[in-house]
Parts: structure tokens; C-alpha cells; sequence
């Protein structure tokens, strides 16, 4: 189940899947997104697994995509006519290879935990988000800055749902970032506690859920997030994701995709741009 850049392990009752691309503040390629799919495939099929903790090495979280093309296969990524990306194959790939795998996540039905310390940018927030606790670190900042590439936002759209929406417009219109404190207090994250006490706490939190009753808490799992999708997630996040590329068939338009705004970007998630 290890590939080059997730680990997936289980000990009494409870999977952990590990994201270990810290010399690229575990930035996601696609394919270490096809790999951290299988690990929560493998989570979901294994009846020993009750409880699945996400976590990460390193200083960061994750940076979000990787947009240097470091450690990507062509392949994997989305088709280009001539060289070139085109609004419908860029809005395919992106509906499989980004949204499908945070709604599956989601959707699974064992519960999870997300451990976050660091920064967690963009696209980092959709490996945190489908998960249905997250403990973080003191240190733990989060944001999305997309809006410097013309962008509403991530693909995953929930930033109304999990920041409230004057902090996700103020987080947004911004490009700013959110303290783990801050996030605590608007309900995104559970609890914050020390850094180095992030995992201890974030394994005894999973422990603790492994040792109830799988079946209670597999339906209290479905009746929260049932009661979130009556009142408009599920097709909010689709929406959304429609307006997400109108952004990227602008960018496409204008530019031929976002890399001119990409080396102001990537200079932020080195921490060498003031947010």
C-alpha cells in the first residue's frame, strides 16, 4: 500500500494515512493524489479499520497542488490539445482528479481525523476538510490565496460551510491566512493544542472513536453529514465547482492557463510573500 510519497498503516483498529513530501512542504501531484486515494480505498475496505487518521511530515501540512511539475507524469495530469489546455478536458480532470477524491473522502463511511500543523494552503484545505474532525497544531495557519490567480477558490468549495462567510469572503478577497485559533473559533477546527503534542492527542481522539460502537458511529457519520447536505452542501459544492471554471476558462483564455500569477504564488507558500 506505501508508494513513493504516502504511507498507510494500521494499528488496533485504526488506519493512518501519511502524506511525506516534506522537502516540497508536501505539495500534491496527481500522483500522489492516485496514491492517497488507494490508501483511503484501502481504509474503507479493510474491516479490521474503524477510524482513519490523515496526517503529514514535516513543517507544512501541504503547500496544495504542486504547480511546478515537479514529480508529475503528463499522463496524470489534465489533456492538452496541442500542447495547449482546453476548457472541457481541464474542467474533466479537475472533476476527477481533485472533487471526486474530497467528496469520496467525505463521504466514506468511517470516521476520520486530520492532524494539521504549519501552513495549509489551497489545496491543502481538501485534504483536511473531507475529514470529519481536525485536530491542529499551534502553530497551524490556514488559507487559500487563488484569488491571486483569478481564482473564486479552491475546487472543493466549502468555504462557506467550514469559515462562516464573512471570514471565508474576508480569507478570499484578501489572500489572507487564519491563525488554528482563529479556525478553532469558527468552527473548523476541534481543538488546537501544542505542536508537540499533535500527534498524541490527535491518536487518542482516533482510539477513543475506534473503541465505540462502529455502527453507532457509522450513523451518526451519516445522519451530520445528511443533515448538512439538506441544507445545501452537497449542491453547493457542485455549483460551485462550475464557477471555479469560469475562473480557469478565463485564465485559459487570457493566458493560455495561470502561470503568469504562479511565481507570485509559489513565492507566498515559501513564505517569502507577506499574506
Amino acid at each position: 500500500m506505501d508508494s513513493e510519497f504516502v504511507r498507510y498503516d494500521v494499528n488496533d483498529g485504526v488506519a493512518v494515512i501519511t502524506l511525506d513530501r516534506p522537502q516540497a512542504a508536501n505539495a500534491q501531484t496527481p500522483q500522489v493524489l492516485k496514491d492517497l486515494n488507494a490508501a483511503w480505498d484501502a481504509s474503507d475496505t479493510d474491516r479490521d479499520v474503524r477510524v482513519v487518521v490523515f496526517r503529514s511530515e514535516g513543517k507544512h501540512f501541504s503547500a496544495g497542488h504542486d504547480m511546478t511539475g515537479g514529480g508529475s507524469d503528463p499522463a496524470l495530469g489534465p489533456k492538452r490539445i496541442d500542447g495547449q489546455l482546453t476548457v472541457d478536458t481541464y474542467y474533466d480532470w479537475e472533476e476527477r482528479g481533485y472533487l471526486h477524491y474530497a467528496r469520496r473522502w467525505r463521504d466514506l463511511v468511517k470516521p476520520s481525523v486530520a492532524a494539521v500543523q504549519g501552513k495549509c494552503i489551497a489545496a491543502g484545505l481538501m485534504l483536511c476538510w473531507p475529514c470529519d474532525l481536525i485536530i491542529a497544531a499551534d502553530n497551524a495557519q490556514f488559507s487559500d490565496p487563488v484569488g491571486l490567480m483569478g481564482m473564486p477558490g479552491i475546487e472543493f468549495f466549502a468555504h462557506p460551510w467550514e469559515f462562516g462567510p464573512r471570514r471565508a469572503k474576508q480569507i478570499l478577497f484578501t489572500a489572507s491566512s487564519i491563525t488554528a485559533e482563529e479556525a478553532r473559533e469558527c468552527g473548523m477546527v476541534n481543538e488546537v493544542v501544542p505542536l508537540d503534542h499533535l500527534a498524541a492527542r490527535t491518536m487518542e481522539i482516533a482510539t477513543k472513536i475506534a473503541s465505540m460502537d462502529p455502527w453507532g458511529v457509522r450513523l451518526a457519520k451519516r445522519a451530520i453529514n445528511g443533515a448538512v447536505d439538506a441544507m445545501g452542501f452537497s449542491n453547493s459544492i457542485a455549483a460551485n465547482f462550475d464557477i471555479h471554471h469560469l475562473g480557469h476558462a478565463r485564465a485559459i483564455a487570457h493566458t493560455g492557463g495561470v502561470t503568469s500569477v504562479m511565481a507570485d504564488l509559489a513565492a507566498m507558500k515559501a513564505g517569502n510573500r507577506k499574506e
